[in-house]
């Protein structure tokens, strides 16, 4: 019996998708100090749901095909359009941002690219640590504000850099693992 679409999992998916019109209009002028703490505590909700969701789905042996593609790309829709839209508020370097996507599209297509070819290509410890790196720097960026005497913005800025050395290393592993599975040995 199939199970329905609107089940727990997925509703924290679709949330998380809707949320990000939601981030833009909040980051579309330079958000005042409690609109930055607004758009931090939305952007890590959205990411707490992230790991509840797939959590959730695997206990309760609700993952679907569908579950499974629109997970990923509610992480990465809302990471990409907070990144975007941190350009113009100068809290990101514009090719920071545009190496940090075309990584993810690289990887999202060579994924696309082993399945079809039979191969399952699971995240890696490097990039598992990428994603919590440049979650905890966004987050920080968003919330901008100095707090008990810490510049926030230049840690968060210092996390993305992290983020982007794992970005760039972990997508250069999972090249190399491509090409070390689709390579036929004579």
């Amino acid at each position: 019996m199939r199970s329905s679409f609107w089940n727990l999992p997925n509703t924290l998916t679709v949330l998380r998708i809707l949320l990000v019109p939601v981030m833009v209009g909040l980051l579309w002028v330079e958000p005042k100090p409690i609109e930055n703490v607004v758009c931090c505590l939305i952007f890590v909700g959205a990411m707490i749901t992230d790991v509840v969701d797939g959590w959730l789905a695997r206990k309760w042996n609700l993952t679907s095909p569908v579950g499974a593609y629109l997970d990923p790309l509610a992480d990465k829709l809302m990471v990409i359009t907070v990144l975007i839209m941190l350009i113009p508020l100068g809290r990101v370097d514009a090719w920071l941002v545009a190496l940090l996507l075309c990584r993810e599209l690289a990887i999202t297509a060579l994924r696309g690219i082993a399945s079809q070819e039979g191969i399952v290509m699971a995240a890696e410890t490097l990039g598992k640590l990428k994603t919590s790196y440049q979650a905890t720097a966004i987050g920080m960026l968003l919330w901008h504000n100095r707090q008990f005497g810490i510049d926030v913005h230049s840690a968060g800025t210092v996390t993305l850099w992290i983020a982007t050395v794992f970005a760039v290393v972990s997508g250069i592993q999972y090249f190399v693992d491509f090409f070390r599975k689709t390579t036929v040995v004579a």
